[in-house]
């Protein structure tokens, strides 16, 4: 921005609501002279500032490429509404924080895609920006825009608007493609073949580069490369070893409240329990673990460049770590003096370490939050989750030994054969913990008394879950359960909250969806839709209006129970985990039958045949074997 520009800012600032959202020059955050560096990285997050600054693989790649002396990396967040209509009026460009360079300025422009109904923010943020909305319209000195975490993993609605996607781990493969795109822009070479260098990576896919037709159904007919340098098949970057990765040991701290403001260790990446309807322990496998060592000298890093209180253990399933009470009592141990408090997210629920919980609540004690997805054995053995009743009230009577009194029970409704029993199952549990409380003797329990709170998410189907193939329970069916749930958790010291059934209808259809559903995106945002997540902005009239405008129908890539002959627009690429494995693990989800976790003996998901997966080296875990404790979920 100009002096001009700056001056309009600040002013503007005054106006909108929480200005520190747009300010900048915070603790830790890299600020670089804007000609001392060839590639100016614009890293985008299409959500406000509180959201994207509690973001982990933002902070991981943001210091990766401030790592190099050629480049520099700039945040970009969604600005709340106000300040969106305010730019525009004032004809002022979304810009970066550090420099507030316009985002039309940098060479590559990056979005991380975490949530498929934040798709609409992403248009919003290109247009303030000042870079044309979709790709074929960009000129030759335009930005290259760029996207990846795990929604890439079916990247075709946002093909219209996205030059190249990054597939699987980004910190493997940032290098490279700052390089090609570099020295592209150095040798004076087109977009195109800066495109073309960029489909040779692996893990990159560059959607103009392949063509699509449709059956007469809508049904995908074909998908199939246009150029000789695309591959058929695209495969999934993955870091081989994380205490050898590149983790910050700074990050900016925020001048404002964010939503996780604390410092974050991840501990470990993957998970090897095979639930089948979570995504994520599809998409991060293997199972990777940062050494004690190396988690102990970032922990020291962090604690001392940014001061924060709270450390928080992250994975997608912390109990699972091979080191975790050693880790934690170090870490304890540590910083007992410093009053510096270690928290357990992510966590299960079929044993717990005692002596951890202990040891966490020293210094501060957080919330205590259980997953145990369903309300009966046989839904959960369905979706695989392997665990039972008796592991949660073993687990919570533990916790309220502990002194915890508040816990919060996370299910899912409109899972594949759901019956009314299965419902009235989360009522008896939500029952059994409270009455787990009141079984300890009086003296043991927290004066705080007992508050359950039942939440229950509706069902998304996934790509690449062995649900990728299942229906999504319509609106009506939704809202029919959600009451039916209000009468069986209608018990002292429990609430029940419960999630839009309209926005997770859209997620299905967008998380499913191929290059059509591009349309739809752009119809909605010029039909207004922004911020859809935020229940003050979401508008469903007008995406319905979107899918009216495109010829479509929600009901066919949301409510259709898709056969496993029909070719799926995420089916090029190859994330690892084999589409027969998961065909195999949807039929034996229709029998109700459970797998075993991937430590106990390898299944043979397809990792096994990548030569990454270290639990197929490993003599698998036996029953007696003592492995860490899950807890939370």
């Amino acid at each position: 921005m100009n002096d001009t520009e700056n001056a309009r800012l600040e002013r503007l600032l005054e106006e909108v609501q929480k200005p520190a959202r747009y300010i900048g020059g915070e603790m830790n955050a890299t600020v670089k002279p804007w000609d001392s560096v060839k590639t100016h990285f614009a890293f985008c997050f299409p959500d406000t500032y509180e959201i994207g600054m509690s973001h982990l693989g933002m902070k991981i790649l943001y210091y990766l490429i401030n790592g190099r002396p050629d480049a520099v990396c700039e945040r970009v967040f969604m600005p709340g509404a106000d300040m969106a209509d305010r730019m525009r009026e004032e004809s002022l460009p979304l810009f970066g924080l550090e420099s507030r360079h316009a985002l039309s300025e940098y060479e590559i422009v990056g979005f991380t895609l975490q949530y498929e109904m934040s798709y609409t923010n992403i248009l919003e943020m290109l247009d303030l920006g000042h870079i044309a909305v979709f790709a074929k319209d960009r000129a030759e000195a335009d930005p290259i825009v760029v996207a990846g975490g795990p929604c890439a993993f079916n990247p075709e609605p946002l093909t219209p608007f996205v030059d190249a996607f990054m597939i699987g781990d980004g910190e493997d493969v940032m290098h490279e493609l700052i390089d090609v795109i570099r020295d592209g822009r150095a040798e004076g070479l087109s977009r195109k073949e800066i495109f073309r260098s960029l489909a040779r990576l692996e893990g990159v896919y560059v959607p103009s580069l392949y063509d699509v037709s449709y059956n007469g159904d809508g049904t995908l007919k074909s998908f199939a490369p246009n150029d000789p340098v695309a591959p058929a098949s695209v495969k999934k970057r993955v870091v081989k070893d994380l205490s050898a990765a590149v983790y910050p040991e700074a990050i900016p701290v925020p001048y404002t409240e964010i939503v996780h403001d604390r410092m974050v260790l991840e501990i470990m990446r993957g998970c090897t329990r095979g639930c089948r309807f979570c995504q994520a322990g599809m998409l991060y496998r293997p199972v990777r673990e940062r050494s004690m060592e190396r988690l102990m000298e970032l922990a020291d890093k962090l604690q001392q460049s940014t001061g924060y209180e709270e450390m928080s253990l992250s994975s997608l399933s912390s109990g699972d770590f091979t080191c975790l009470p050693q880790l934690i009592q170090a870490l304890m141990d540590r910083y007992r003096e410093k009053r510096v408090s270690v928290s357990l997210p992510s966590m299960r629920i079929d044993s717990i370490v005692k002596q951890s919980l202990e040891e966490t609540q020293q210094v501060k004690r957080s919330g205590l939050t259980l997953a145990p997805e369903a309300g009966t054995q046989r839904l959960r053995d369905v979706i695989n989750k392997g665990v039972t009743e008796e592991d949660l009230i073993r687990s919570v009577t533990d916790a309220f030994e502990c002194g915890w009194s508040s816990v919060k029970l996370y299910f899912m409704m409109g899972l594949p054969t759901e019956t009314d029993e299965d419902l009235q199952g989360i009522g008896h549990l939500a029952k059994k913990v409270v009455d787990a409380y009141y079984a300890l003797p009086k003296e043991q329990r927290s004066k705080n008394g007992v508050k359950v709170t039942a939440s229950a998410s509706v069902f998304v189907p996934k790509p690449f879950t062995p649900f990728q193939w299942a229906a999504q329970d319509t609106i009506d069916q939704v809202h029919e359960k959600q009451a039916k749930l209000r009468q069986y958790l209608k018990i002292k010291c429990v609430n029940f909250n419960w999630h839009e059934s309209q926005l997770s209808m859209l997620e299905a259809c967008v998380s499913r969806g191929d290059r059509r559903m591009g349309d739809v995106i752009y119809a909605a945002w010029k039909r207004g839709c922004r911020l859809d997540s935020w229940n003050e902005y979401f508008k469903f009239d007008q995406w319905l209006g979107a899918f009216e405008d495109c010829g479509l129908t929600p009901d066919f890539y949301a409510y259709r129970e898709r056969p496993y002959e029909e070719l799926l627009p995420w089916q090029f690429i190859d994330a690892g985990v084999s589409q027969e494995y998961l065909r195999k693990e949807n039929e034996k989800a229709k029998a109700a039958q459970t797998t075993r976790d991937c430590r106990r003996g390898c299944n043979g998901c397809g990792l096994h045949t990548w030569g990454v997966c270290d639990w197929v080296k490993h003599p698998p875990l036996k029953d007696t074997d003592k492995t860490s404790a899950p807890l939370f979920d």
